[in-house]
């Protein structure tokens, strides 16, 4: 029992450490926003998104992706990240979707969902998931939700799998497969993958769900933005 109550005072010690970073991180996409890019790649998620455990915002996988864009296509890269930490599907479409649907972005990726599993209503996710990708471009990539490693919440995360790749299906969305990525590193990525809060990734973790995406992503970029059509 004692260490059990030492482990959870430190999970929490660590929390709250990184939930110092919280403005941190919203303030450096905030900043970085403002940059002029001859394209225009949004991101709606939660704290995945923003970056939260990773040793630097844009080595999270929203950065990582960007700098991939860039390569790929050798263009300027205007990241607008309009996600929010501890947001749910609920709060993405209430504060995120307004701003989104007023833009004409190039590049579109959703990673959310990882917070509705503390309190599962799948009636309400899928409702919430719906309104969501009804909105989005025919080219947005979205992400089904990663392996927790844990049985009881992994039951609910097989759920909503289904509906994220059911609903997507609908509206012609391409899924891109991060519980199967993350699902693959094993229970021992806890230990490798996860920041000291053991929730978040970290930079090791963040580069698995990038990776996640650029399949996906690098078939997309380079068929609609080919470098070659960029050499004058």
């Amino acid at each position: 029992m004692l260490g059990y109550r030492r482990l959870r005072r430190m999970l929490a010690a660590n929390a709250a450490e990184l939930n110092e970073t919280l403005p941190i991180n919203s303030l450096w996409w905030r900043t970085h926003a403002k940059e002029k890019g001859e394209l225009l790649y949004v991101a709606i998620g939660d704290s995945a998104a923003q970056g939260i455990g990773a040793s630097a915002p844009n080595r999270g996988y929203v950065g990582i992706l960007a700098d991939h864009i860039r390569l790929a296509t050798g263009k300027t890269v205007r990241v607008l990240n309009l996600s929010v930490s501890g947001a749910t599907v609920d709060l993405a479409v209430r504060d995120q979707l307004p701003r989104f649907v007023k833009l004409q972005p190039d590049i579109v990726t959703v990673a959310i969902g990882a917070n509705d599993i503390a309190q599962w209503d799948p009636v309400r996710f899928e409702a919430g998931i719906r309104t969501l990708f009804a909105a989005l471009p025919a080219h947005a990539l979205v992400a089904d939700l990663p392996c927790f490693h844990l049985p009881h919440n992994d039951r609910k995360v097989f759920v909503a799998n289904r509906i994220v790749r059911e609903v997507a299906a609908e509206h012609g969305l391409t899924v891109v497969p991060l519980h199967e990525a993350t699902e693959r590193q094993g229970l021992r990525s806890v230990f490798t993958q996860v920041a000291n809060d053991f929730f978040h990734p970290n930079d090791r973790g963040y580069r698995i769900w990038a990776e996640a995406f650029l399949p996906q992503l690098s078939t997309d970029v380079a068929h609609r933005f080919p470098q070659d059509a960029f050499v004058e």
